[in-house]
């Protein structure tokens, strides 16, 4: 099932910038060949239902390995069963309906 996710990661007790934090999960999503829009709080996630969650398994993984004591993420997920649609058709959408 495909999903679109949009998910931000906090890690916390690793002082106020956590930008290497995100970069290390946006190269497991990168690696895992996920479709990413980052966003000043949060990335938009696009694929396969398993392989998303996977990469968000291995992301909290990766983080802890790297020193980070607790993490916490907030997920939003959708799905569809009356077509397909990526997160560049959502946007499309409304920006067309804008020029209207």
């Amino acid at each position: 099932m495909k999903v679109i996710m949009d998910l931000t990661v906090s890690p916390f007790g690793v002082g106020l910038s956590v930008s290497e934090y995100i970069a290390a999960c946006h190269k497991i999503f990168d690696e895992a060949g996920l479709k990413t829009n980052l966003h000043a709080y949060g990335t938009n996630i696009e694929g396969d239902w398993d392989e998303v969650f996977a990469a968000v398994k291995k992301c909290h993984e990766t983080l802890h390995q790297m020193g980070v004591p607790r993490l916490t993420s907030s997920l939003k997920v959708g799905t569809r069963t009356d077509r397909e649609q990526t997160m560049a058709d959502k946007v499309d959408s409304v920006k067309t309906k804008l020029q209207s």
